[in-house]
């Protein structure tokens, strides 16, 4: 068997990349950037919505070798988003994908294939995989950042308005289908987390899906040096426009943050994230600040007392417990908030389901210096095992063995 050291890539990547403004492109981002260090990437970045040459200039010399394709995708207004959506409705597919599908993306893939300029190729997200060609004669591999169905089954389940539960429903149906079969396509799957590995396992081969961890860059994100916060400051971070952080800041204001208030009544909180929808505007209060788009999280993580994650819905792993750890904040958690990631509840977190236990958590770290201390300590530890260097060598190590091993594992589906 050959072994092959310095891998030529291609990667391609739905939507603009920059700025990293959510967890999947910071996760995307941190990789590309590490692994452009010791092998040739090319990223294929396609986008619509408005022409950005700015963003094409950007990424062109971040990483160099990119190929931005601008595909004109309906994707400005909600009009423009809605109609688009129902224009696709016949589809068996899910709109999640169908929607970064392009005949261009679809040309050059199937060129630059059928050429072998690659060792490996790499899907970024389901959302691009009908861009690929139906016979993957260079070792693909598919890199899953959530379970998409595990999503939207959880979404048909707890979306309010039935406009919207409906059309959930309608999209883990067609998700439920599409994504085993996608899954079984591609050579190799890389997940998140052994969670979203497990549940993988059910549409194909465990040997053929890798766990390549959530990460964090330990030059961005580090304990502060001048001390501790002196306010009783609890954050949370995210991006805002998102139905599960939306979620989440409304349940922590009506659930959780009254019965901090009556003990702590000094206690702030803040939310900080780009593109705060109307439902996290109207939480702004006396003890409530709403801070929208941001130049970094770092200053707000440094200020913060108390970290909370109180997500309810979602899939994936979440960098901003990685990111508020590596800082040495204690954190409070939902379950589901700190999902696949490797963390020990009453050692280096804090985990609540319901929301008296949550916020007897908040107000203890808030109270107790001593005790916040060593969760501070004990968090900073558990981050430090996964710096980015280190998640990017573990998947360049997986590309690395998926190039070894081509031609050795036959395709048992083909897609919808």
């Amino acid at each position: 068997m050959v072994r092959v050291n310095t891998v030529k890539i291609l990667w391609v990547k739905g939507g603009k990349l920059l700025p990293t403004d959510t967890g999947g492109k910071l996760r995307t981002w941190n990789i590309l950037r590490c692994l452009a260090a010791t092998n040739q990437v090319t990223l294929l970045s396609y986008y619509g919505g408005k022409r950005d040459q700015v963003y094409e200039d950007e990424i062109a010399r971040a990483l160099p070798g990119t190929l931005a394709i601008y595909t004109a995708a309906p994707d400005v207004t909600f009009l423009e988003r809605s109609l688009d959506y129902l224009r696709r409705l016949p589809s068996p597919a899910p709109y999640a994908v169908t929607k970064f599908t392009d005949r261009q993306v679809q040309e050059v893939l199937q060129s630059w294939i059928a050429e072998g300029r690659f060792d490996v190729a790499v899907c970024d997200f389901l959302c691009a995989s009908l861009n690929f060609p139906r016979v993957l004669s260079t070792p693909t591999v598919l890199f899953q950042h959530n379970v998409e169905s595990a999503v939207w089954r959880r979404k048909a389940r707890s979306e309010a308005k039935w406009i919207d539960r409906t059309i959930a429903k309608i999209e883990f149906a067609k998700m439920a289908r599409y994504e085993p079969a996608e899954v079984r396509r591609f050579h190799h799957v890389i997940a998140v987390s052994e969670l979203d590995r497990e549940e993988m396992k059910t549409m194909v081969d465990s040997a053929r899906i890798s766990v390549v961890p959530t990460g964090v860059d330990l030059q961005q994100f580090q304990p502060a040096e001048n001390g501790k916060p002196s306010s009783q400051c609890v954050v949370f971070t995210g991006s805002m426009d998102w139905e599960a952080n939306i979620d989440g800041v409304e349940y922590f204001c009506r659930e959780v943050w009254p019965r901090v208030l009556a003990v702590m009544p000094e206690a702030r909180f803040r939310i900080v994230g780009r593109d705060p929808h109307p439902r996290v505007h109207r939480l702004a209060c006396k003890s409530v600040e709403v801070t929208g788009s941001v130049p970094s999280v770092v200053e707000y993580l440094s200020n913060a007392t108390v970290f909370v994650v109180p997500l309810r819905m979602g899939g994936g792993t979440r960098l901003k417990i990685y990111e508020a750890m590596a800082m040495g904040k204690a954190v409070v958690s939902t379950t589901l908030g700190a999902e696949g990631l490797d963390v020990r509840d009453g050692s280096d977190i804090l985990l609540a389901d319901d929301a008296a236990t949550f916020a007897d958590h908040v107000i203890t770290l808030l109270r107790d210096g001593d005790l916040r201390g060593r969760y501070e300590k004990a968090a900073a530890e558990r981050a430090k095992q996964y710096d980015w260097t280190i998640v990017s060598q573990r998947l360049s190590e997986v590309l690395t063995r998926v190039v070894n091993s081509a031609g050795l594992v036959s395709q048992s589906a083909l897609p919808v």
